[in-house]
């Protein structure tokens, strides 16, 4: 079955339900201080694994296309990774308020000093980069040069997982299996990477 328009408006329409329904879930946990010992931990990991989760779905999303030949499915690649950007602002902005209570410059020295940060700000800096020239009118300016800055994600989705991996501090399960899904997802896209080390190795004989 071909999907048409009106399955992609479908689909569309239960990924904001998904993410308003996750919001709530979220503010419940909150108002029942149901959140553990460490609230603003825990409100913080949330929120960063919601990003990486919005993120590893994007990237589902041009395999499936063409595993079943549905390229209508490219049309929830932008609203998937538009919300992934939402929750990646959300999971800075509670850290720097709650966290840091607002000392940026901390926040900075942080970034700096600890790698898992510093991964972490790369990445809300690709995901900025992508979101803002998600729009139409920006995309059609940039042409070819579009296609490649939106390869970025690739490396976002690394960054990330490893940027979550080196957070957790305790259990390995559940960063293995986002590592897992990690790999799984970028070994479709093997013929990018190929071209990109080999273009590397180019720029290091010259």
């Amino acid at each position: 079955m071909k999907i048409s328009k009106t399955h992609i408006l479908s689909a569309k329409a239960l990924i904001h339900l998904a993410a308003l329904l996750t919001f709530l879930y979220l503010w419940l946990l909150v108002e029942q201080n149901a959140l553990g010992a460490d609230p603003v931990k825990e409100m913080t990991h949330f929120l960063g694994k919601t990003a990486l989760n919005y993120l590893l779905i994007t990237l589902c999303i041009s395999p499936l296309a063409r595993r079943f030949k549905q390229p209508l499915l490219i049309q929830l690649r932008r609203v998937l990774g538009l919300y992934c950007f939402f929750w990646a602002c959300l999971h800075l902005l509670v850290f720097i308020w709650l966290d840091l209570n607002w000392q940026v410059m901390l926040f900075a020295e942080e970034v700096v000093k600890r790698p898992y940060m510093t991964l972490g700000a790369l990445t809300w800096v690709i995901l900025l980069a992508l979101s803002i020239t998600s729009i139409n009118v920006i995309r059609r300016r940039m042409k070819r040069a579009w296609l490649t800055l939106h390869r970025a994600v690739y490396w976002a989705v690394l960054l990330a997982t490893i940027h979550y991996y080196w957070s957790v501090k305790s259990g390995l399960i559940e960063p293995v299996i986002y590592f897992v899904i990690c790999f799984t997802l970028l070994a479709q896209r093997k013929d990018y990477f190929k071209s990109f080390l080999r273009r590397c190795t180019k720029k290091k004989l010259v």
